[in-house]
């Protein structure tokens, strides 16, 4: 079986326990997650040969790290190991009408700070079939972004099929940096992911007659979306999830792809989360391991939204849901009932 590699950063999570405030907090709990780590667990989970590429402090920390990837299956061989800190966010959960809220702390974190020649990329894509990252890794620093190109085109010399989740994150660039750094990344792409906001961020499509502070989501605006992006950047395939809300806890769930010919949705989902975090980085893999199955595309859009569902349900940024599970939902049990 080919690796499957994916490039990122993993981050020390501290939250309040529930639904406590940042100011009412006391204690938080500790968790490990960031994005391209978060599909790596998930397609271990699905028993894929799956590799995590990141820089981590040699310390006690950053070994903590590496062994919560090693937990669940995760190949951290190709780690390197230097620089003076593990990147930090803080999560306060959201409830009703109140958001759930991010605070990153992550200037001056290892992988931030990594150089691109640091990371021996013939020896990482040994024996890889497919590359993904997504668009926080190039946000963090030019270093991080330089490092992105140059595992991208070592990966595209080699013949691997590439995918990125766009992910704009605000707290982390803006728009006219975001728009030119990715947009030269793009060109090695194949597979792009993307939440009903990102292609506005990032790239200033907008969708038609949507209006995302409302809940009101257009097929047929996300539909052009995607074939505009596919034909300005030669994608193979589009992935969007679609999240509607209701409240922070309430929302629907569905998402569409595009494979170049025809556009497919799933059905939708209504959700009461538990932890929201992961969500997005949960399709991804789903997409990757139904592409590499070779699921036709409306199969491969309802397994990965199936999944991504099932991982509101999760707390943690990894998606911790077993291929039983997600088939049971595919095929329409939705009723949450206990299995005894």
């Amino acid at each position: 079986m080919k690796k499957i590699v994916t490039f990122g950063e993993i981050m020390l999570r501290l939250a309040p326990p529930g639904y406590r405030r940042f100011v009412q907090a006391d204690v938080f709990e500790a968790t490990y997650g960031g994005a391209e780590a978060n599909v790596a667990v998930s397609l271990a989970n699905f028993g894929m040969n799956s590799l995590f590429v990141t820089k981590l402090p040699d310390h006690e920390i950053g070994q903590a790290a590496v062994n919560t990837l090693r937990r669940y299956g995760v190949d951290t061989s190709k780690i390197v190991r230097g620089g003076d800190r593990i990147g930090v966010y803080y999560l306060e959960k959201g409830a009703s009408q109140r958001a759930s809220k991010v605070i990153y702390d992550r200037k001056g974190s290892a992988i931030a700070e990594a150089k691109k020649d640091e990371f021996d990329w013939d020896a990482v894509f040994d024996n890889a079939g497919w590359f993904h990252f997504t668009g926080i890794t190039p946000a963090l620093s030019d270093n991080a972004a330089a490092a992105c190109l140059a595992a991208c085109k070592k990966a595209a010399e080699k013949g691997i099929r590439i995918s990125c989740d766009l992910n704009y994150r605000k707290t982390l660039w803006g728009r006219d940096k975001a728009r030119e750094v990715m947009s030269g990344l793009m060109d090695y792409v194949d597979v792009c992911v993307l939440n009903e906001e990102d292609a506005a961020d990032v790239f200033s499509i907008s969708a038609k007659n949507t209006d995302v502070e409302s809940g009101k989501l257009s097929r047929e605006g996300f539909t052009e979306v995607a074939r505009i992006l596919a034909g300005r950047f030669s994608f193979d395939v589009v992935g969007v999830t679609l999240r509607s809300s209701q409240t922070a806890n309430d929302n629907n769930w569905s998402a569409m792809l595009y494979d170049g010919e025809e556009c497919c949705f799933s059905d939708e989902y209504p959700l009461h989360i538990v932890d929201r975090v992961g969500a997005g980085d949960s399709f991804s893999a789903a997409l990757i391991y139904s592409l590499i199955k070779g699921y036709a595309t409306q199969e491969a859009v309802e397994f990965a939204a199936a999944v991504s569902c099932l991982k509101h349900s999760v707390e943690g940024d990894f998606n911790l849901v077993g291929l039983d599970e997600i088939n049971s939902l595919v095929g329409g049990n939705a009723s949450g009932r206990i299995k005894r």
